[in-house]
């Protein structure tokens, strides 16, 4: 049986190995979500140098996270890595919406096609606070750029017919994404009737004689 002890020993190393890896791994996903919350805040007060910086150390955290899902494949399919990748996407995605740059793709951020796709839907909500904040400085234009951009999002992923197995859940996030295109247009309708109406009459009260 010495034969089996050396197969016991490599089986025992190996999981040792595999379970410091899950361990960097778990640390590696809790540092990318919380760089990416901190990127998405700052992209939305307009500190893009800030955003950029969490963005870059975001990417050092999922690169490593590839590398631990080559060496142990077992990591793939873990919420954990999946989520890292989504929040990454999403951070760079909600990026490119709000700065007018044109959009990554999958393999320019190196994320696999399910986060990708619920990322997109998730940056697409966030330009709902985007929306707000101009339309509270009165930047209508700007507003329904963001409003098409939004709508173009739900058009796409709403054609996304596959399984949750491949798409990651993306039914469920595409659902809730509908729900804020559809809070954000009833905002903005509200509000630019209001514009309309306080233009009218105040143009009604330039023409009336003073009392």
């Amino acid at each position: 049986m010495e034969s089996f002890d050396r197969v016991a020993e490599e089986i025992l190393a190996e999981l040792a190995c595999q379970d410091l890896l899950r361990e960097e791994a778990l640390s590696l996903s809790r540092s990318v979500i919380r760089a990416c919350a901190q990127a998405i805040r700052a992209i939305h007060r307009g500190e893009f140098g800030k955003a950029e910086e969490m963005e870059a150390e975001a990417r050092q955290a999922v690169a490593r996270l590839g590398e631990i899902a080559l060496a142990c494949p077992l990591f793939t399919a873990t919420g954990y890595v999946s989520d890292a990748q989504k929040e990454y996407a999403e951070a760079c995605i909600t990026a490119a919406l709000v700065r007018e740059r044109p959009l990554p793709r999958p393999a320019d951020l190196q994320v696999p096609i399910a986060p990708f796709m619920n990322a997109l839907a998730e940056a697409a909500s966030e330009l709902r606070r985007s929306i707000l904040d101009a339309l509270r400085q009165d930047r209508v234009d700007l507003c329904e750029a963001w409003l098409e951009k939004m709508q173009q999002i739900y058009d796409f992923l709403v054609t996304v017919d596959y399984p949750d197995a491949l798409t990651g859940g993306l039914r469920r996030t595409t659902d809730a994404l509908r729900r804020v295109l559809e809070n954000t247009r009833a905002d903005l309708t509200t509000a630019l009737r209001q514009s309309r109406l306080q233009e009218a009459l105040e143009r009604v009260e330039g023409r009336l004689p003073p009392l």
